[in-house]
């Protein structure tokens, strides 16, 4: 029978990959540097080639250690989501589920889901992280997140996707704009507008460029904003406008700021908020319970918001 190296020696190489350091890759898998050095080399002598080189200052992973490392973080979630399956057989809706949301959905959502979904499922718990969708959906693949809540349309190959609910984008403006007080703007009277957005690596930005293919002539402003804080502070300083959505404005984004929110004429102006996950998951049944959850939760108490 063939020798297999060990899942323990495998994750020391994928963390080898990842921190490129035997201190900082010993240091992520709670084990001392000797501990993770000596499983490197056994599992480079089960494998019969060299996976790293090594100098004082620096480890360099081989090409076929690259191969392997991919190889072995598959794996790894191979075996995490066998662990997963027999939980969910024996005790389902229990134990921790790591959750990824984007910034512009996390600070105005999570503190109202959270204890909702704790209510809902009380042995459940959740660990948190905010990050960018590109990067959730990088961690979400290599099994560092268990789901994701980010905004949609969004390119989810692979994936397993649930709707909850759409998210509206209103214009806003500093309040002596000539829109401040319209009823509603149509697309095509913000040719001539300097509209900030988001950083392009922002999915807002990317979801904004559709709506925004209906106005002609838009005078993008110089400024791009790392976050939707900051993107209010530079309308009140009347540096331009921007499109916020339902979600920041109900969560009282604008409060005690000088500007006015819009409404926006026509159906072209929503994102959809939805949940992601492997679809090889041994806890998809969990997460599509979370999300018919989630999805009544949001008919009741997600609401448009209103001039």
């Amino acid at each position: 029978m063939r020798a297999y190296p060990n899942l323990r020696h495998l994750a020391y190489l994928v963390a080898l990959a990842e921190h490129r350091h035997f201190g900082k890759a010993a240091e992520a898998s709670s084990v001392t540097q000797s501990t993770l050095s000596a499983g490197i080399r056994e599992l480079e002598t089960v494998l019969g080639v060299q996976v790293a080189e090594r100098t004082k200052r620096s480890v360099i992973l081989t090409p076929i250690g690259h191969v392997l490392a991919d190889k072995a973080a598959a794996l790894l979630r191979s075996a995490d989501d066998m662990l997963d399956i027999a939980a969910e057989a024996t005790a389902p809706f229990s134990g921790t589920i790591s959750l990824g949301t984007i910034p512009t959905i996390g600070p105005y959502l999570l503190p109202r889901i959270i204890p909702a979904l704790r209510e809902r499922f009380p042995e459940l718990r959740f660990a948190l992280r905010e990050d960018k969708t590109g990067e959730l959906l990088d961690r979400l693949a290599h099994g560092r997140l268990d789901l994701v809540l980010i905004a949609f349309p969004y390119e989810t190959d692979g994936l397993g996707t649930m709707m909850l609910f759409e998210d509206a984008y209103r214009f806003a403006c500093a309040a002596d704009h000539p829109f401040a007080h319209v009823e509603s703007i149509a697309l095509e009277r913000l040719g001539g507008e300097r509209l900030m957005l988001l950083e392009k690596d922002h999915c807002l930005h990317s979801h904004a460029l559709p709506l925004l293919q209906g106005a002609p002539d838009i005078a993008e402003a110089t400024f791009s904003a790392t976050s939707l804080p900051t993107l209010v502070a530079m309308v009140a300083e009347g540096m331009g406008a921007t499109l916020l959505p339902d979600l920041a404005i109900n969560a009282g984004i604008a409060s005690g700021s000088d500007i006015a929110i819009r409404p926006m004429s026509g159906e072209a102006n929503l994102r959809s908020i939805g949940l992601a996950w492997r679809r090889q998951s041994g806890r998809t049944e969990t997460f599509r319970e979370i999300g018919d959850f989630l999805r009544g939760w949001a008919r009741t108490e997600i609401r448009p918001w209103v001039a």
